[in-house]
């Protein structure tokens, strides 16, 4: 007699029948992803995701192989074309403060304008810049202003050269300044005849001599008084010459981003620098004589460097928000870096060089990150907990950087910070999470559990049938048919160690 709770051999394992499928093979099926017997992790998952509160991250919590990681990106990804495309962000020097770039935010689409309409400025006023100060009209009033410098100077030194005469010397003006000799009977004598006369004599001319220098001094002064009032004039006649060509460009481009503030007053500073700087445009770079170019420290920097834009994220391909999953978890990689290049033996660097990591690009959607591989990096996961409280990220050197660059460093403008972290790992490193890092319970409050079995029904075995078809068709295997088809789903049932559920890896 059976005694109760006895099993038969029968019971010992599942036997399953191939006739249950409504197919031959799998290659009959649509290829689905992982989801199978999940249905309160996806519920969780897609509350957490809703909930647009700070602190509202998530842990996606389960036993590796279930398809934790997969069933996220493609939810995120069916999800993220209806969500509203972030921001692009720009940055540009900052002329208040050239070690701190300022950060922009423009619609997505409107950075790359942005970039290409300074990359056009640049290049017009330039040409345009040249083209002006090479009619004309300009030459024409530029050597008008250099000849009443002539005069004026040549009208000092003549009357300079017989205030002198009277004390018996006479005054020559050459290039490296104004030089007196003595005069003899109306003649001027050199050193030698001057040492020939008597002592008495020559001690008359040296007491004269005081009298002499005191008003070539007096001279000399009045000389760059003029001079420094000709380059005035000239500069402001450059000014007002190149003012008109500036605002032409600059104008237009104030209105296109009239509302921006930010881009506004870097325009204005634009405007004025290249005002300040129009001898430089006006220069051309010509080679030394032996035909090689001028060494770094003998050439002048390019003014218009400065007002070149860093196009730091680019959102105008993007189709709603970002869904970021990368495999490098180096700390730049995630955070951003300021890179630097070798400029003749130095290294150098600006705000063009400025680079996103995962979390800039990421910015506005969703991240994904391997709870092991990211906690793998004390560093990234604490700067992470950092960036999620204040809700902004900033561009920092790494320590590797900063103990092997002994220079001043950029420190650019942070950037607020609005997207969902998901962290994906198993039960043992949430629970020691959990336990031990306060920040941890305040930013991710919302857990999503992934089961490792699933009750063995008619749709959860369809499913698993067109994962495997998925599977198949990627990785160019064959295709299963039902009685194969059946025997995995025995051999499942064993793995899982209950004759009803059915234990899977994806």
């Amino acid at each position: 007699m059976k005694k109760k709770n006895e099993l038969t051999y029968k019971d010992l394992k599942l036997s399953f029948d191939a006739n249950e499928f409504d197919f031959d093979t799998t290659a009959e099926l649509e290829p689905i992803q992982a989801g199978i017997g999940q249905d309160r992790g996806i519920k969780a998952l897609e509350f957490g995701l809703q909930v647009d509160v700070k602190g509202y991250n998530l842990y996606i919590e389960g036993p590796s192989g279930v398809g934790k990681t997969m069933y996220t990106k493609n939810y995120l990804n069916k999800i993220s074309p209806k969500k509203k495309v972030p921001n692009d962000w720009c940055y540009i020097y900052n002329f208040d403060n050239p070690n701190e770039p300022i950060a922009v935010s423009l619609p997505a689409g409107q950075g790359k304008e942005f970039k290409d309409s300074m990359d056009g400025f640049i290049k017009e006023i330039k040409k345009d810049i040249k083209k002006t100060f090479n009619a004309d009209d300009f030459e024409k009033e530029k050597s008008l202003i250099k000849q009443e410098f002539e005069e004026k100077r040549t009208a000092l030194l003549n009357k300079l050269n017989e205030d002198a005469q009277k004390h018996n010397f006479q005054v020559k003006a050459a290039q490296n300044g104004i030089y007196m000799m003595p005069m003899v009977d109306g003649k001027a004598i050199e050193e030698d005849e001057f040492e020939k006369l008597d002592e008495a004599v020559k001690q008359e001319y040296e007491n004269k001599s005081a009298i002499v220098q005191e008003q070539i001094m007096n001279v000399i002064g009045k000389i760059k008084e003029i001079e420094r009032a000709s380059d005035k004039k000239i500069s402001e006649w450059q000014s007002n010459i190149a003012l008109l060509t500036v605002n032409v460009h600059i104008n237009f481009l104030k209105s296109k981003y009239k509302r921006n503030k930010k881009i506004n007053k870097f325009l204005n500073d634009v405007k004025q620098d290249v005002l300040k700087n129009v001898p430089t445009f006006l220069e051309e770079d010509k080679p030394t004589n032996n035909g090689a170019h001028p060494s770094p420290n003998m050439k002048k920097p390019d003014p218009c460097l400065n007002y070149r834009v860093n196009l730091f994220v680019d959102n105008s391909k993007l189709e709603g928000a970002p869904v970021i999953m990368d495999s490098n978890y180096s700390y730049n990689n995630i955070f951003g870096v300021l890179e630097y290049e070798n400029f003749y033996g130095a290294l150098k660097t600006d705000h063009t060089m400025l680079k996103p990591g995962l979390l800039q690009l990421a910015n506005g959607g969703y991240i994904i990150f391997q709870a092991k591989d990211l906690l793998a990096n004390p560093a990234c996961y604490e700067n992470l907990k950092k960036a999620l409280r204040v809700k902004e990220i900033g561009i920092e050197n790494s320590n590797e950087q900063r103990a092997s660059m002994a220079m001043i460093s950029l420190k650019p403008e942070p950037i607020p910070l609005d997207l969902k972290v998901i962290l994906i790992g198993n039960s043992n490193i949430y629970q020691t999470l959990l336990a031990m890092d306060s920040d941890f319970r305040k930013l991710f409050k919302i857990k999503v559990e992934f089961e490792d079995d699933a009750p063995i029904t008619k749709e959860n075995i369809n499913k698993l049938a067109a994962i495997i078809h998925g599977f198949c068709e990627h990785t160019e295997l064959p295709e299963l048919d039902k009685g194969a088809m059946a025997k995995l789903i025995e051999y499942a049932s064993k793995l899982a160690r209950k004759s009803h559920k059915n234990f899977y890896e994806i």
